[in-house]
């Protein structure tokens, strides 16, 4: 072996001991004030994350290009671009407009305030309440939700949590794959549930609400034709998301969701996928 050879292995032997010696040392040192920490510090400090997951929902319908849509017609076509046979993977394009399928409807959809992209990540979760209008919606389909189903739900579940994000689960995702969905009378006036413009007043001035979900193609009931729900909830930099799925497999109360909202710059809404942890 040659001498500069030689002499490159042992200053490469001295660094990986003094490494090792520093490394040692700093172990001791860091131990030392650990065991100087007070207990409850210390728990407080190293206590693990721990998510206690029974069940996970998702509250997202799949989206086919005919998915209904507000306006009636077709807001998503896919082309196939490359394809496995010919090219060695898949490739497709999508040309869709934001507010398809399950959907969010971002502050800026209605106001000049923050665009999908804008949105606290921490806005985005929360804990979620479920508010059961199926029977006056079977009976009417033009059923809003109001104050008073709001308070019956917090008499019998408790008061709204902080944070939380508010659905209205009129059972209208049954009908997804129907004419019933938009359910267009002879005049194209669509009537479908949503909720109202008093419940929305309440929830602002009473409750810190992040969001709302409904099982609908709008905020606002089928014939409304001012969007008052939208106008007053969005400007205050909240959302929606619109054509929530399978509200029927989450309890009223417990379940934690998590918002998976678009985050192409500039965005109005765009499809969503919700999900619902228990």
């Amino acid at each position: 072996m040659c001498v500069p050879e030689l002499q490159k292995q042992i200053a490469e032997s001295l660094s990986r001991r003094q490494f090792l010696r520093g490394t040692a040392a700093g172990a001791a040192v860091a131990t030392a004030s650990f065991l100087a920490t007070p207990v409850d510090a210390r728990e407080e400090l190293f206590r693990p994350t721990t998510l206690r997951i029974s069940k996970v929902v998702d509250l997202t319908h799949p989206l086919p290009p005919n998915f209904p849509t507000f306006g009636g017609a077709q807001q998503l076509t896919i082309k196939t671009i490359f394809n496995l046979k010919d090219n060695g993977y898949n490739l497709k394009e999508w040309v869709i407009n934001e507010h398809t399928g399950t959907h969010m409807d971002a502050p800026f959809h209605f106001s000049d305030q923050q665009t999908a992209d804008q949105i606290p990540v921490e806005n985005l979760v929360g804990p979620l309440v479920v508010i059961d209008i199926r029977e006056k919606a079977s009976k009417d389909p033009d059923a809003l939700v109001t104050e008073d189903d709001i308070r019956r739900y917090e008499r019998r579940y408790g008061r709204i949590p902080f944070g939380a994000i508010v659905a209205m689960y009129s059972g209208w995702d049954a009908h997804v794959n129907t004419p019933k969905f938009r359910n267009a009378d002879d005049k194209g006036v669509m009537h479908f549930p949503g909720f109202s413009l008093e419940a929305v007043e309440f929830l602002l001035a009473n409750r810190q609400v992040k969001g709302l979900f409904v099982d609908t193609l709008s905020l606002d009931h089928g014939p409304s034709k001012t969007f008052d729900v939208h106008y007053r909830w969005l400007p205050t930099n909240r959302w929606g998301i619109e054509c929530v799925a399978n509200l029927g497999k989450v309890p009223a109360r417990g379940a934690t969701v998590i918002v998976g909202g678009p985050k192409i710059v500039g965005a109005t809404g765009g499809p969503t996928r919700v999900i619902a942890l228990l």
